[in-house]
């Protein structure tokens, strides 16, 4: 699509420079894009449209913080993560 992307398990969880080089996009749930936003406006705001009202999420890489992104890319990872890689380490696989 002429922008990196970040995949897990086949699918995108999240990209470089969609729209503007001084951005990326997660996709988020809906709710956890609104924590996002509520606690880091200045770092987050919804994509334009459909897409941001489904969760997607502009972050403005000028501003935001290592460890702020580091979490929202965790929760993006896991949300699109099959259940096998995205459960917690040393939990036992159901017999």
């Amino acid at each position: 699509m002429g922008h990196p992307d970040f995949r897990v398990g086949g699918k995108i969880f999240a990209t470089l420079g969609y729209q503007n080089e001084g951005r990326g996009v997660l996709l988020l749930s809906p709710e956890e894009q609104q924590e996002l936003i509520n606690q880091h406006a200045e770092m987050f705001e919804p994509v334009p449209g459909g897409w941001g009202r489904r969760g997607s999420t502009q972050v403005l890489l000028a501003h935001v913080t290592q460890p702020v992104l580091e979490a929202a890319m965790r929760k993006a990872w896991q949300r699109k993560a099959p259940k096998r890689l995205s459960k917690p380490r040393g939990e036992a696989e159901p017999v």
